[in-house]
C-alpha cells in the first residue's frame, strides 16, 4: 500500500476554526478505505484519540518566528530505528519514530495485523533498503508521549 499523508489542514477537523500560530493541536492518521487520512484537532475539541486510528500526536502550529526543524539525514533514523528493535522497553519509542518514518516518506505503510491477543503490528516496506520491518503498535500516554519526543528530538534534530 502506497499513500500520502497531508500536511496539516491549519483547521480543526470537529469545529472547522483555523488553528492560530504557537497554538497547540493534535492530529491524527487514519485509514479510510485505501488511503491514509490526516484530521487536526484544536486543544478544547480533543477527547482522546478516535477509534481505530493508525497513530496520534501533539504538534504546535508554527508560529510567525519558528524556525523549521532540521532532523538528521533519513539513514541516521533508520539505523536508530533497526537498534530499537533490540529494545522491549523503547517499543513506544520505536512506534513513534516508525509514524515518522513514514510521515517522510522513509517507509510505506504495507499493512497492519493483528495477532490472537489484539496486538498490532505495522508491516513496513523500505525502498532505500529493500526491506520490511515490523512495528508493534504501542500507544503511550501524553506524558511517555512527551517524554519519547524529548529524546527523539535530542538525538534526531540538529540545534536540541
Amino acid at each position: 500500500m502506497d499513500f500520502e499523508v497531508q500536511r496539516c489542514s491549519r483547521h480543526c477537523a470537529t469545529s472547522g476554526r483555523e488553528l492560530a500560530p504557537d497554538e497547540e493541536f493534535y492530529s491524527t492518521l487514519a485509514a479510510e478505505g485505501s488511503a491514509v487520512v490526516r484530521h487536526d484537532y484544536a486543544l478544547d475539541a480533543w477527547h482522546g484519540p478516535p477509534e481505530g486510528v493508525l497513530g496520534w500526536w501533539k504538534s504546535r502550529m508554527p508560529g510567525r518566528t519558528t524556525r523549521r526543524v532540521n532532523w538528521a539525514p533519513s539513514d541516521v533514523m533508520l539505523e536508530y530505528f533497526e537498534e530499537l528493535a533490540a529494545r522491549p522497553d523503547k517499543q513506544d519509542a520505536r512506534y513513534l519514530l516508525a509514524l515518522l518514518l513514514i510521515r517522510r516518506r522513509v517507509f510505506r505503510l504495507e499493512e497492519t495485523r493483528e495477532d490472537t491477543a489484539g496486538h498490532e503490528t505495522l508491516v513496513l516496506y523500505c525502498p532505500r533498503r529493500e526491506t520490511s520491518f515490523e512495528a508493534t503498535v504501542v500507544q503511550p500516554d501524553e506524558t511517555r508521549t512527551r517524554e519519547i519526543q524529548e529524546e527523539l528530538a535530542a538525538l534526531l534534530v540538529s540545534g536540541s
